[in-house]
């Protein structure tokens, strides 16, 4: 049986490089591509980070009863809505996968996909640090979005009502307890941090 290994930490921490990494490092490990209604960013290419839809096929896809778990944030340019879809793409027979997403988002795969079935991978850098790394980030855009960016790394230490029983989107000590997740995997070094993901995921399978 395949495993879901769920990579998930606050805003530029680290992940997306992470992801990349360890994907190049296992090829073996497939992903689960998630849907978003916002807008298509510099470099992203639709079905590879997210496909991009609208918010009427979103909609037609909660009638058919195939949104796994959806999450919705009230950005400075509108609501933007990032989902996971039981699109037919996900066979834990014959694979196994490595996800990004969100501590509310874990929480709803694990009850969906089985609590031995989803493993977390909490990266974890230290506030200041990561604000250096984001306003790096934006410094190189065509057109820098930093009220984005700050709302983005505010609402990571903000608890937020959401219609689910869940523990919240934002990594506070309490929320990352009640999802019973203990091990932090620290993106200062990242080519050790990138070690113990892979050491992780191997000692997973044996």
């Amino acid at each position: 049986m395949g495993k879901i290994y769920y990579l998930m930490g606050k805003s530029s921490s680290g992940k997306d490089t992470l992801l990349k990494e360890v994907k190049e490092a296992l090829p073996k490990l497939r992903t689960i591509t998630p849907y978003t209604t916002r807008p298509k960013r510099d470099g992203e290419r639709d079905g590879v980070e997210y496909f991009f839809v609208s918010e009427d096929t979103l909609s037609t896809y909660e009638r058919q009863g195939r949104v796994i778990e959806q999450r919705a944030y009230n950005t400075v340019h509108g609501v933007w809505r990032y989902a996971t879809i039981d699109d037919g793409r996900v066979d834990l027979k014959s694979a196994d996968y490595l996800v990004i997403g969100t501590l509310e988002s874990y929480y709803r795969m694990r009850e969906y996909y089985g609590r031995d079935n989803v493993t977390p991978l909490y990266i974890e850098v230290e506030d200041g640090e990561r604000l250096k790394r984001a306003i790096g980030r934006e410094e190189v855009r065509k057109a820098p979005d930093y009220m984005e960016l700050c709302r983005r790394f505010l609402a990571d230490s903000e608890d937020r009502n959401t219609k689910i029983k869940a523990p919240g989107d934002a990594y506070s000590e309490e929320n990352l307890a009640k999802a019973g997740i203990e091990k932090r995997y620290l993106n200062y070094d990242r080519t050790r941090c990138l070690e113990e993901i892979i050491g992780e995921i191997q000692h997973g399978k044996l």
